[in-house]
């Protein structure tokens, strides 16, 4: 037995590294679904080879099929709703569509391997993050459980995760979006798997570490030949990935090229429709002024005094965490997640906030919503938030609508999608019974989906169209400020065109204002006005578009704007830049205060850390 067949407990001999024949070869696939109305196909006669070491893009809308074809190649589709009508998948000599659940489940995760989309329900809730990821490890390989875990431990640190052995015995529920997709990479990369599979895997991270994960990737493949299945929305990371390109639309293949091929000269006129919906740095609105970063005080006095107040007013604020520890679980280190921010939001106004992954952005969010405890000074229409009795804070609740970075996790999978956008109508008392169904069919439609998609349960749709579902609940109040955390990481770029295009549309006819989140620094600066940049729970840089993107004083706003891949295959980066140090963790011990930064006024409101 070879060393590479002694390391695959698969059962079944390697692809041979010579070898000049595809490592996965996919010809005539046909999956179909059981629906009431009888069998459905979601992909149709599919057929591509996958050759050792490339890297294939397959691009498209939310349910073309991309998800589904990979849960195919996994053994994964839901049998009996979904499964393999004709067709065959071959890994090496063995065909995968045909092999049992027993012997597919030793190639799973050990020669064939996968990043899924959305890591929140990916990982067991109830299982710390070293468990799972040890587990995984010991399952296909014959580690002992020390050599297992510092296996694991070099995973987590490939993936640049900061205090790799303190995750370990941390939960999915303790770690930001991005910490967590980042976790399930580790644990595909962790046994260099002959075939990777990476669905949406860069759709929760921030741009320097989506850098650093796709060259993981490539430097995965130059070791050991790795070949890459790459799913995404984002066109900027297939022009800077991709070798060939498969276009999909509503199950089938309509293009398929080379990537220089496919962005240069696109034959089918969606593949050309796709390329024009993707948002390009130097696309934004002209710069407009900034108001002050933190609003004057205000005496006491009626309401019609704040007839010129910020929607929204943030002073002061600060998130903290205790952290218990030692024996008898006295609190010994402390998560300083925000540290003293301060900003303002006007009517009609866009402001974005930026950063790494557990910089502070979604914890600044939920105090905004409430849903964390703060100390300092948030104030929404003019109204503190402290003190307020429970009928003000409903009414607050109101003016402020929410829209979570998971999708999944945000809808109740009991429910169904009409009910669960309803339900903000239904808590308020506001319209009867077709009133609300009336409003909720045309949510339905100006986010993109159809008004008989309502009795359908979240289930029943992909990640793309679960976010959008989101969007329609947080519009159905019209509040007066939506805090968008990762609204549209989900979305393909041609849904996603769109639903900004809605956003914009909605605050030009009712004056919202965003708080908007997001790593796509594309995005960011086609849709704001102003842009914040934090960095470790503070704000390091902030002022108007222009003065950002076109003008970046601090040093950490430039290295996430040169970290944007250029969706253009011709411009393709030889490496990414790689970070000089580990991400810093936000954890201290008990009495360590961080250095509170100073920000400087450099001209027209353009504030910059000292």
């Amino acid at each position: 037995m070879s060393q590479v067949e002694s390391n695959k407990l698969s059962g079944a001999a390697a692809p041979d590294s010579n070898s000049v024949g595809p490592v996965l070869s996919v010809s005539g696939v046909t999956i179909a679904v059981r629906t009431e109305d009888g069998v459905r196909e979601v992909v149709s006669d599919l057929s591509f080879e996958l050759g050792r070491g490339e890297t294939l893009c397959i691009a498209g809308e939310s349910g073309s099929g991309k998800s589904m074809t990979s849960l195919a190649i996994m053994g994964l589709l839901p049998e009996p709703a979904a499964f393999i009508k004709s067709g065959s998948i071959r890994l090496g000599d063995q065909d995968l569509a045909s092999l049992s659940e027993s012997r597919m489940r030793r190639i799973r995760g050990n020669r064939v391997a996968m990043i899924f989309q959305e890591p929140m329900t990916s990982l067991n809730p109830v299982l710390s993050i070293g468990r799972q990821l040890i587990e995984a490890i010991e399952t296909h390989t014959s580690l002992s459980r020390s050599a297992a875990r510092a296996k694991a431990i070099e995973a987590l640190k490939a993936v640049r995760i900061p205090d790799a052995e303190g995750r370990l015995k941390q939960y999915p529920h303790e770690l930001s979006g991005g910490m967590r997709q980042r976790v399930m990479i580790a644990m595909a990369l962790a046994l260099k798997p002959d075939v990777l599979i990476a669905d949406e895997p860069t759709t929760a991270l921030d741009v320097t570490v989506q850098g650093e994960v796709l060259e993981l990737l490539r430097d995965l493949q130059r070791e050991n030949g790795t070949s890459v299945i790459l799913i995404t929305h984002d066109m900027g990371v297939v022009a800077e990935m991709a070798d060939r390109v498969i276009i999909m639309r509503h199950g089938r293949m309509v293009e398929e090229g080379r990537a220089a091929d496919i962005f240069a000269r696109p034959q089918a006129d969606y593949t050309r429709e796709l390329l024009a919906a993707v948002p390009r740095i130097g696309g934004g609105r002209e710069a407009v002024s900034a108001p002050p970063l933190t609003p004057p005080d205000k005496g006491e006095g009626d309401s019609s005094r704040d007839a010129n107040a910020p929607v929204a007013s943030v002073r002061d604020l600060h998130v903290r965490f205790d952290l218990h520890g030692g024996f008898f679980g006295r609190v010994d280190r402390r998560v300083h997640a925000v540290e003293g921010v301060n900003f303002a939001i006007a009517s009609n106004e866009t402001l974005s906030l930026v950063g790494e992954s557990g910089c502070g952005k979604s914890t600044t969010a939920k105090a905004i919503a409430g849903l964390v405890p703060y100390t300092g000074n948030i104030s929404i229409g003019g109204r503190d938030l402290v003190g307020l009795g429970r009928d003000d804070r409903k009414a607050v609740r109101r003016d402020v609508q929410m829209i979570f970075q998971d999708p999944f996790a945000s809808l109740d999978p009991r429910m169904r999608v009409g009910d669960l956008v309803a339900e903000p109508l239904v808590i308020h008392g506001i319209g009867n019974r077709q009133e609300r169904q009336d409003r909720v069919a045309a949510l339905f439609e100006r986010v993109g989906l159809s008004a008989d998609q309502m009795e359908r349960y979240p289930h029943e749709f992909s990640g793309g169209q679960r976010q959008r579902i989101c969007i329609a609940r947080a519009l159905a109040l019209r509040p007066k400020l939506i805090i968008a955390d990762e609204s549209v990481s989900a979305l393909d770029v041609s849904v996603q065109a769109r639903v900004l295009g809605l956003l914009k549309d909605l605050q030009r006819e009712f004056g919202v204002a965003y708080l908007f989140i997001s790593h796509d620094m594309a995005v960011v600066e086609n849709i704001s006005d102003r842009v914040a940049v934090m960095y470790l729970g503070q704000i390091v840089e902030m002022g108007t578009r222009d003065q950002i993107f076109s003008n970046p004083r601090h040093p950490y706003t430039r290295r996430l704007i040169e970290a944007v891949p250029i969706p253009d295959p011709a411009r393709r980066r030889e490496r990414f830049a790689r970070l000089e140090a580990e991400i810093p963790s936000p954890v201290r011990r008990l009495g360590d205060e961080p250095t509170k930064l100073r920000l400087q006024d450099m001209g027209g409101g353009h504030l910059v850390a000292a």
